[in-house]
Parts: structure tokens; C-alpha cells; sequence
């Protein structure tokens, strides 16, 4: 056994290196920075004219905070129209783009400063282009509604050979031309006196 007083020393000299040490490890290393706040984002896409959901639509998102680009994800819808996505940062600006096949693609802006957010939208059909040197009210739509596919007919169309002509009407078949021959007499040429 040891001395009392050589306990305490050593105690005290261990104690003294422990301090030491942690003082050594704070001042190296990086410091915890905890991960920003998120936001819970649900997208409903719709159909514009009769509000039925879209499957498998395609929804980016392109968040921007404070000036700096975050990235673009994107998810596609489930069989109710949503999409969910929990990874945004909370009061970044959100480009939300939906691209959904026989709908024209949807763009729009949103700066989301609450913990959830749901936007609706609804996806309209093409629209014919527009510009700026004629009247573009009221312009209809190029595409009609419905699925847009070509075509195809069932069976192939047959085409027919031409046929040849039969010429019974001719007394004679045609014969070659007699360069010796007067205009008028083609059938039987007659030799020319000397």
C-alpha cells in the first residue's frame, strides 16, 4: 500500500493531465453544427378539368436559401397525385416544376417559411405557342383531349398494281414506224416511183 500523501499526488497529477487533455481536444476538431430545419412539402397534381389526380408525374424541386443553390430532386407522384418530400430547408425558395405526359409542364416559385406546406396544382393541356407579333387571346388549344397517340390502322392498306390496258378497239396491233412512210398511209407504205 502507499503513502497517503503519494495517493493524493498521484490523483492530483492525474487530474491535472485529464484537464490537460480536454482542453486539447475542444481546441481541436470541428465544432457541431446542427442540420437546418426542414420543411414537410406535399404537391397534389390534378387534372385542370375535372380535378382527378395524376399518377407518375414527374415533380422537381430546385431549393435556393440565402443566395445558394441547393441541388433539384425530384419525385414522382403516387396513384393519388402526391408527392412528398421532407428534405427542404425551411424558409428557402422553392422552384416547383410538374412534368406530366399530355399536360403542359407547370413552373412556379415559393418561398416556404412554415414546417408544412401542401400546394395544389393543376395541369392544363398544351396551348398553342405564343407570340408576340399577332393576336394571341383566346387561342385554342393544338392538341385535343384524350390520349395522344398516331394511328395505326389495323391492316395494311393493299396497294394494286396498274393494270394494262386491252385495246380491242385497235384494228391492228401497232407496228414500228417506216421513217420512208408519208404521213396519213402508216399501214402499208407504198415505194415511191423512181
Amino acid at each position: 500500500m502507499l503513502p497517503p500523501r503519494l495517493v493524493t499526488s498521484g490523483l492530483l497529477i492525474t487530474s491535472l493531465l485529464c484537464a490537460g487533455s480536454a482542453q486539447n481536444s475542444s481546441s481541436r476538431g470541428r465544432k457541431y453544427k446542427a442540420p437546418p430545419d426542414t420543411s414537410h412539402i406535399e404537391v397534389d397534381v390534378l387534372r385542370g378539368y375535372n380535378g382527378k389526380p395524376i399518377a407518375n408525374a414527374a415533380v422537381v424541386f430546385h431549393p435556393v436559401k440565402d443566395g445558394k443553390d441547393e441541388g433539384n430532386l425530384e419525385v414522382k407522384t403516387n396513384e393519388e397525385g402526391k408527392a412528398v418530400i421532407d428534405v427542404i430547408p425551411t424558409g428557402s425558395t422553392v422552384g416547383v416544376q410538374v412534368i406530366a405526359d399530355g399536360f403542359a409542364t407547370f413552373a412556379g416559385d415559393y418561398i416556404v417559411t412554415e414546417a408544412n406546406r401542401t400546394i395544389e396544382v393543376k395541369m392544363l393541356r398544351p396551348r398553342a405557342q405564343v407570340s408576340t407579333y399577332v393576336d394571341n387571346s383566346g387561342k385554342p388549344a393544338d392538341v385535343a383531349p384524350g390520349i395522344q397517340e398516331p394511328h395505326h390502322p389495323s391492316t395494311p392498306p393493299v396497294i394494286q398494281a396498274p393494270q394494262p390496258t386491252n385495246h380491242t378497239s385497235d384494228p391492228a396491233p401497232l407496228s414500228p414506224v417506216d421513217p420512208n412512210a408519208t404521213p396519213g398511209n402508216s399501214q402499208n407504205p407504198t415505194p415511191k416511183p423512181q
